[in-house]
C-alpha cells in the first residue's frame, strides 16, 4: 500500500473534478501516492464524471452528505493510509508539489501535520485567504495567517518562504498523519464546515505534537468553491464554530473571559452587517448565536483542565487592535 492517500471530499463538483482534478493526477507522485476521490452523497453527475472521466481514480461513495468534517472522518478511517492529506476540490496543483511535504515528515518525527503555501488560482501571484503561509490565532480567537489578516490578502514575494511552526493548518491542503488524526479524534462533525481545522490543530498541540507549513510546496486555490464568503450559510458556521472552538479548548475559567468578550466583538459585527443592510448576514450572526447557546454543553466533558495558550506567542497577540488601529495589515509589520 502506497503511503500517501491524497483524499479529496466531493459533493455536488462535478464542474469542479473537471476543472481540478487532472492537474492533481498529473502533478502527484503516483508512486508515493493514491488520489481518491470521495463523494459525499453528491445529487448532481460527479459519479458518471469520476467513472467515465477519471477511471484511473480510486473512489469511494457516501450515500448522504456528511458534511465536510464527518465525511473526512469516515473516509480516513476506512481507506488506512499512513499520511493522509486532504485537499480541497478546488486546489490545481504543479508537478512535484508532494514530495517536500512527505520529505518533510519523514525528516521530523515529532510534526503531526503540515501544509503547503497556499495560492490564489485566480491570482497566481498572491496568496489565497484560506491558509496563505501557516495560520494562528489571536488572544480572542480570531484566526489570521502569514499572508492573510482579515480582508488583506497579500502578494507572495518570497516573504513567507521559511519553514516556520503555526498554530493551524488550512484544511484546503492538510498533510496530517493518520495515526495522530484518528488519536486526536479527526475533525469535530458538529461542526460540519469550517474552522474545523483550527479545532483539529488544538487538540494536537494539546497532545504535544508540533504543525508546521512548509512553503517549498505550493498549491493553488480557487476559495469558496462550495460557499462564497458572502454567503449567509457560511457566516452563521464561522461565528457559531468560532465560538464552539473556544468554549471546546480552554479550561473554564480562561474561556468564560474569553468568549464574553469574543461575543461584544460579534455583536459590533452584527451591527456592522446591519449599517450595511445586509440583514441576512446580520441574522445569520443572531441564529449562530442561539444554536452556540443551545448547543455548547455537548463539550462540557471534554474541556481541557490546562490552557496551551501561553506556550504560543500569538495567543498574546490582538489582532483586531493591530489591524484597525495601528494599521497592521501585514503579517510582516507584527511585532
Amino acid at each position: 500500500m502506497k503511503p500517501i492517500g491524497v483524499i479529496i471530499l466531493n459533493w455536488n463538483g462535478a464542474a469542479l473534478l473537471r476543472r481540478y482534478l487532472p492537474s492533481v493526477i498529473e502533478g502527484t507522485n503516483a508512486d508515493i501516492a493514491d488520489v481518491v476521490v470521495v463523494d459525499n452523497g453528491s445529487t448532481d453527475e460527479s459519479r458518471q464524471v469520476l467513472e467515465t472521466e477519471f477511471p484511473e481514480v480510486r473512489t469511494l461513495y457516501f450515500d448522504t452528505n456528511y458534511g465536510y468534517a464527518e465525511g473526512y472522518n469516515r473516509a480516513i478511517a476506512q481507506l488506512g493510509y499512513e499520511y493522509s492529506l486532504l485537499l480541497n476540490s478546488d486546489v490545481a496543483v504543479p508537478a512535484g508539489w508532494l514530495e517536500p511535504l512527505y520529505d518533510f515528515m519523514l525528516r521530523n518525527p515529532d510534526v503531526a501535520a503540515c501544509q503547503p503555501k497556499i495560492l490564489s488560482e485566480t491570482r497566481k501571484s498572491d496568496f489565497e485567504y484560506a491558509g496563505a503561509s501557516g495560520g494562528f490565532v489571536d488572544k480572542h480567537g480570531y484566526p489570521y495567517c502569514r499572508g492573510r489578516i482579515f480582508g488583506t490578502v497579500e502578494t507572495d514575494n518570497g516573504q513567507y518562504d521559511d519553514v516556520i511552526d503555526i498554530f493551524w493548518a488550512t484544511g484546503a491542503a492538510l498533510f496530517v498523519r493518520t495515526d495522530v488524526y484518528l488519536t486526536a479524534g479527526g475533525l469535530d462533525k458538529d461542526f460540519f464546515a469550517h474552522m474545523e481545522e483550527i479545532d483539529l490543530c488544538w487538540r494536537i498541540h494539546q497532545a504535544g505534537a508540533r504543525i508546521c507549513v512548509v512553503p517549498s510546496s505550493k498549491v493553488y486555490h480557487l476559495g469558496g468553491g462550495s460557499l462564497p464568503a458572502s454567503n449567509p450559510r457560511k457566516t452563521y458556521l464561522n461565528f457559531r464554530n468560532n465560538l464552539f472552538l473556544l468554549y471546546k479548548n480552554l479550561p473554564p475559567r480562561e474561556g468564560r473571559r474569553m468568549l464574553l468578550i469574543r461575543r461584544l466583538y460579534d455583536t459590533l459585527a452584527f451591527f456592522m452587517f446591519l449599517a450595511k443592510f445586509d440583514f441576512a448576514n446580520a441574522r445569520a450572526v443572531v441564529r449562530a448565536h442561539n444554536d452556540y447557546r443551545r448547543q455548547h454543553a455537548r463539550y462540557d466533558g471534554c474541556r481541557p483542565q490546562r490552557s496551551i495558550m501561553g506556550d504560543y506567542p500569538c495567543f498574546r497577540r490582538n489582532i483586531i487592535l493591530d489591524y484597525h488601529l495601528r494599521g497592521r495589515r501585514r503579517f510582516s509589520q507584527l511585532k
